[in-house]
């Protein structure tokens, strides 16, 4: 459950930045304004594609066999670890710009009367983070949350995304508690693990189907130190893909992703700060 809370809290921010910035750019000018019901619009069309994702996924899923499943929630576990890593690095590169971008956008689309090209903005913007948590949360789930219903799955999520609308709140007090740049590298750091949980479910679910070799199985045993199923190795294993006897294919591979997602990191960082616009959303 803390894994479906922190993905809902994480991209509800992100969407509430995203509407916030441009809410009080429309806002400023009586032309803009004529814009705010194309902005809700697009914020609906956006959701509506994101559950309509959720839908879908959850037919293919309940289509399939077995062993079919197997291979669904392998793919969807590792295809959220890809996407979660690219998430990170995008807003590595774009974050510092995001405002400024959103801004020259809707300027463009309000200079031209182009309502319809607003609504489609503020769609993709709120459906590229609604899919996202989408497949986080289908690949988190498939991999470790048989253990909960769908009450207790849907009350983390509400408990998400009202911990994102406090959180906004909070930075939008101007950093005296904490910075927008804070919270993004405080939060990638655990994206970054939570991808390495994935990326291992993904693998556990491989190695079952037999479609990965163990070469070494397993390469240790802490669970005498460090149980997997409970306390801080449940922590660990929900959070960083801990396992307390694992594959030798796994671990290589999980070292792999780390030394990966450390170089793409370092390339991200290459803009110039100096030439981009701070990342901030005023009410």
């Amino acid at each position: 459950m803390e894994q479906v809370i922190f993905i809902v809290w994480r991209e509800s921010v992100e969407v509430l930045l995203v509407v916030g910035i441009l809410f009080t750019w429309l806002r400023t000018s009586a032309a803009g304004r004529r814009g705010l019901p194309w902005l809700w619009g697009g914020v609906a069309a956006g959701l509506a594609l994101a559950v309509a994702l959720a839908l879908v996924l959850l037919g293919v899923s309940s289509w399939l066999s077995d062993a079919g499943q197997e291979w669904f929630q392998a793919i969807m576990a590792l295809a959220a670890c890809v996407l979660v890593v690219q998430m990170v690095y995008w807003m590595k590169r774009h974050g510092r710009s995001l405002r400024r971008e959103l801004e020259d956008s809707a300027a463009r689309q309000t200079n031209d009367s182009n309502w319809w090209g607003l609504l489609v903005l503020v769609m993709i913007a709120v459906a590229r983070e609604g899919s996202e948590t989408v497949v986080f949360l289908y690949g988190t789930i498939a991999g470790g949350g048989a253990d909960h219903s769908d009450l207790q799955l849907a009350i983390a999520g509400v408990m998400g995304f009202v911990a994102a609308l406090l959180t906004f709140w909070v930075l939008q007090l101007g950093g005296r508690l904490i910075s927008w740049r804070r919270f993004f590298q405080l939060t990638e750091t655990v994206l970054l693990l939570l991808a390495g949980s994935l990326l291992m479910s993904g693998l556990d679910h491989l190695i079952s189907l037999e479609a990965l070799p163990v070469i070494v199985d397993p390469v240790w045993d802490s669970s005498a130190l460090l149980d997997a199923n409970q306390g801080l190795g449940k922590v660990l294993a929900d959070f960083a893909g801990y396992r307390a006897y694992p594959a030798l294919s796994a671990v290589l591979i999980w070292v792999l992703y780390w030394i990966a997602a450390w170089r793409l990191l370092r390339r991200a960082r290459a803009p110039s700060a100096r030439s981009a616009a701070p990342l901030t959303a005023k009410a």
